[in-house]
């Protein structure tokens, strides 16, 4: 088994060395744009020395996708009481907005975080950051609950449909300078509403006929 890294500092403070080494460049982003950390200043800024930091992530996208996680944990985390009760709308709802408001402090970089994987030299990243992507849906769907067996024509209607849901919502959040992502989360409500009706008419829902329009 695989021990978690912890670092001690002056003041006996104890943190997972790699939670500390991702906040560290997440400051650094703020200040100077991701583009711009560079791990071996990380490590200066820890006092660690770059193969120690190596250990932990082996480049900065390594960084980019622990930080992703949060998002995925935060769709994941303890759900209100009677959550299993909720329509399939407010549970999506739910899950999602987890996922942006795990983000909204450090929004600004976490965008520049999704630039940076997607920017054309970058081919590397092109694809992990699809099936990343796709990892994400399935997440939502499990975080929601949503009762379509894997594979099945409904889940893969589903699937589609929130991936179309999420790049939109997505769009929008990378935007939003509102009060509470105000904005992004009209925007979410509006689309689930409008999609819930749409999906009433898809293989596995209340109707039995051929789907007619998507998200």
């Amino acid at each position: 088994m695989s021990m978690t890294s912890v670092h001690r500092d002056a003041q006996g403070d104890e943190t997972p060395l790699g939670e500390r080494i991702m906040m560290e460049a997440i400051r650094q982003g703020e200040v100077d744009g991701w583009g711009a950390v560079r791990l071996t200043e990380v490590a200066a800024r820890l006092e660690l020395s770059t193969s120690r930091l190596l250990a932990e992530y082996r480049d900065l996208d390594a960084v980019a996708n622990a930080w992703f996680r949060r998002g995925w944990l935060a769709m994941l985390d303890e759900p209100p009481e009677g959550f299993a009760a909720w329509p399939e709308r407010s549970r999506l709802e739910h899950c999602l907005r987890a996922w942006f408001e795990a983000f909204a402090a450090h929004r600004r970089v976490t965008v520049e975080m999704l630039c940076h994987k997607a920017h054309p030299p970058h081919l590397h990243t092109w694809v992990p950051m699809v099936f990343d992507l796709s990892r994400t849906i399935q997440w939502v769907r499990e975080a929601a609950r949503l009762e379509a067996r894997y594979g099945s024509r409904r889940a893969q209607v589903e699937e589609v449909a929130l991936t179309a849901l999420f790049v939109a919502t997505l769009a929008v959040w990378a935007r939003d300078d509102s009060d509470n992502q105000a904005r992004t989360r009209r925007f979410l409500a509006k689309q689930l509403s409008r999609g819930e009706g749409w999906m009433k008419w898809v293989p596995g829902g209340h109707v039995k006929a051929p789907v007619e329009a998507m998200f």
